[in-house]
Order: structure tokens, then C-alpha cells, then sequence
């Protein structure tokens, strides 16, 4: 099968296109079955905290495998790491399609994740290998800008699905969703890693390369940053279904369209992203940004200590929230890779298994005390707004590299 040469890279759009296009199974995997979560907390018999750690497994699962993805791909290239991964999410997922018990669904979710993590890792080390600076912004915010149609679509195809057929048939089509990725990887998407720069494998290389990276303040304040950021997107993948459905009492197809309106703001933002970055400065745009994140989450926590939180107030109050995020997640991710070339597989290895983890551990602790109200969800995702904040104060937010 032959492969897009380097020498015939494609333009940007197509290149971003491409790598979007391969990215998307993961988050699909998480967005299009969270309108089926009280259905499948019904059908198996489950309570709220353990449908919820069908995410926070997944979560943790995907972040602690790309770990392994990072280095692999330094050493091997970027492609043979994406082959064996997405067999990986293949197998997982089909396991969650044939779950008896919220037992086995929360371990296939475990094996469908480490399948998806190469599905983060390989395509930001990719956009390493082969930009900086702007440019790199811009491909990190087309593939946002794809990844972004997740939020908006899947949960809307998956209430589709579900009036056809069970939540198992979300996974079903998951599978299908994986093997055109794995079509897509094998045909479209270019080697980028030439061999004379692979970094091989050992331990002591990792463990040199991770303590680099530890101590590197600006690199750890970054992925801080942006991972406080997505652990309160998380922690509102986890809340919202019941939310929506049990609080304001929305049919899975509203919820799917009001979750749609919360991540359009993040889209429209994240284009935004390269040329403000170009303009202000990348770090002065995740230094504002992440404050005004803060800002708008403070307002709703207000709005809510004063009295009920109407369904279009929170819409509206999360969807501005969102958009600064959309300028936070790409620039924090390339302002912290940038200057670790020669191991930007273990760096975004590394900085996706500590975002990831946060997430997780975000879910786990604010689910042990949901009561499905909205109040709940809005002192979640302030509380990490605010780590979000204290870190941008500790580090300055990168501003030595902006």
C-alpha cells in the first residue's frame, strides 16, 4: 500500500485533515455513548458512580498508555504504534459491546482506551516532527477543530443510534469508526520519524528524559495548565448526561444539542488560536485566557450561591468557558513540546498522561459527592478553574517561552 511521501506533503488543511480525521475514533469513543449512560446505568443494573467510572477508567487508562505509545514511536517511527493501538481499541470496544455487567464494561473501557491513547500521542509528535512556532499552532488547532465536531456530533449520532437500536449498537459502530481509521493510517498518513533521528527505547533514556522533563517548571506549568483545563471538560463529560436529563429534565436529543452548543465556543475559539498567538504572544494568550476561563466559571458559581441556575444560563455561562479553553489546550500544548524536539514523543507521552490522570482523579472525587444537580457540576469545574489559575501564578504560564 503506498504511503503520502514527504516530498508530496500535503497542505496544511489536508495534513490536519488527515491527522484529525485519525484522531477522532478516541474521542467518539467518549462523546457518542454519554446520552446511553443512564440507560446503561438502568440496564446493568448500576448506580451513577460506577456508569461515571466508565470514564474515569477510561480516562486514566488513556492517559497511563500513552506512555508507553511516546517512547515506542521516538524508536520505531510514528506508524507502527498507531497500527498495533488501534487493533488494540478494537478489540476493547467490541468488549464493550458484548458487556454483561458494569464489571466488565468498566475493564473493556480500560482496553478500549489504551487502544485509543496512540490516537493522541503519535499525531501531536507528528505535527513535532514537521512544524514549530505558528505553523504548529495552526495544525494543533485544525486538529482541534476536528476533534471538536466529536462534542457537537457524537453525542447526537449516539441518541440516533439509540432510537434504532440498544447502546451496545453505539458500540458497534465504534468498531466500524476504528477499522476506517486503521484503512485510513495505512493508505494517507505519512512515516514523518526518519530513522537516523529515532531515539531507541531503554529505561535509563526514559527515566533521563521524564526527569528532564520534571524539572523543566514552564513544561510542567503548561500541562498543568492545559490539563486543569480539560479535567473540567471531563468532569462536565461525566455530570452533564444526568444533569440535563434528570435536573432539566432534556430527551437524549436535547441533551446531545445542548452539549453541541457547549462545545461550539471551544471550536470557533481554538482557530483563533495561532493568529492571537502570533499577535500577543502564545503564552499571553494562555495567561488571559485561562483567566478568563476563571471568570466566567466564578460568575455561574455566583449565579448558583444566589439561586437556581437556569438551563440557558448554564448553557451560555459554560459555552464562554469553553471558548477560552479553545485558545488554552492548543498553545499550552505547543508552547510545552516546542522546545523538546528530540524526544517530542516522550513529551507529549508524558504531558497527555499527566492531563489525562487529572481528569480521571477530577471525575472520581467530584463523583463521590454528585448529587445530580447543577450546583455540583458548577462547583466542579470551578474548583479546577481555579487550579487552572494558581498554576498560571506559579509558572507565569510559560511567559519565558511565549
Amino acid at each position: 500500500m503506498s504511503t503520502l511521501s514527504l516530498s508530496r506533503a500535503p497542505s496544511l488543511w489536508r495534513e490536519g485533515l488527515i491527522l484529525g480525521a485519525l484522531v477522532i475514533p478516541g474521542p467518539f469513543a467518549v462523546d457518542m455513548f454519554l446520552p446511553a449512560m443512564p440507560d446503561i446505568t438502568r440496564d446493568l443494573g448500576a448506580s451513577v458512580a460506577a456508569t461515571q467510572m466508565t470514564l474515569t477508567a477510561y480516562f486514566i487508562a488513556f492517559g497511563l498508555a500513552q506512555m508507553i505509545y511516546g517512547p515506542w514511536s521516538d524508536a520505531a517511527g510514528r506508524k507502527p504504534p498507531i497500527y498495533a493501538g488501534l487493533g488494540v481499541f478494537l478489540l476493547g470496544t467490541l468488549a464493550c459491546a458484548l458487556a454483561p455487567s458494569i464489571g466488565v464494561l468498566i475493564a473493556a473501557r480500560v482496553v478500549q482506551a489504551i487502544g485509543a491513547a496512540v490516537l493522541m500521542v503519535v499525531p501531536r509528535a507528528i505535527i513535532r516532527d514537521r512544524h514549530t512556532g505558528d505553523a504548529a499552532t495552526r495544525m494543533m488547532a485544525m486538529i482541534m477543530l476536528v476533534m471538536s465536531v466529536s462534542p457537537m456530533l457524537a453525542p447526537l449520532a449516539g441518541s440516533l443510534i439509540m432510537g434504532v437500536g440498544s447502546w451496545r449498537m453505539i458500540f458497534g459502530v465504534l468498531v466500524a469508526a476504528g477499522g476506517l481509521a486503521l484503512v485510513l493510517s495505512l493508505r494517507a498518513l505519512p512515516e514523518t520519524l526518519v530513522p537516523e533521528a529515532r531515539q531507541p527505547v531503554n529505561l535509563g533514556s526514559m527515566r533521563r528524559g521524564i526527569a528532564l522533563l520534571s524539572r523543566d517548571p514552564v513544561f510542567m506549568g503548561l500541562t498543568l495548565v492545559g490539563g486543569f483545563g480539560m479535567a473540567s471538560f471531563f468532569v462536565y463529560l461525566a455530570m452533564s448526561p444526568f444533569v440535563f436529563t434528570g435536573a432539566y429534565g432534556l430527551s437524549p436529543q436535547q441533551f446531545s444539542l445542548a452539549f453541541a452548543v457547549n462545545a461550539m465556543g471551544f471550536i470557533a475559539a481554538s482557530q483563533f488560536a495561532a493568529t492571537l498567538g502570533a499577535r500577543f504572544g502564545a503564552a499571553r494568550v494562555v495567561i488571559w485566557a485561562t483567566f478568563g476561563f476563571a471568570g466566567f466559571a466564578v460568575l455561574l458559581g455566583l449565579w448558583a450561591f444566589l439561586g437556581a441556575v437556569p438551563l440557558f444560563g448554564l448553557i451560555l455561562g459554560l459555552a464562554l468557558g469553553n471558548a477560552c479553553l479553545g485558545l488554552v489546550v492548543p498553545t499550552s500544548m505547543v508552547l510545552a513540546l516546542d522546545p523538546h524536539g528530540p524526544i517530542a514523543g516522550l513529551a507529549s507521552s508524558y504531558g497527555g498522561t499527566l492531563q489525562m490522570v487529572v481528569g480521571g482523579v477530577m471525575i472520581g472525587l467530584t463523583g463521590l459527592v454528585f448529587d445530580g444537580t447543577p450546583e455540583r457540576l458548577i462547583l466542579a469545574i470551578l474548583i479546577c478553574a481555579l487550579l487552572a489559575v494558581a498554576t498560571v501564578l506559579a509558572t507565569r504560564g510559560g511567559r519565558a517561552r511565549g
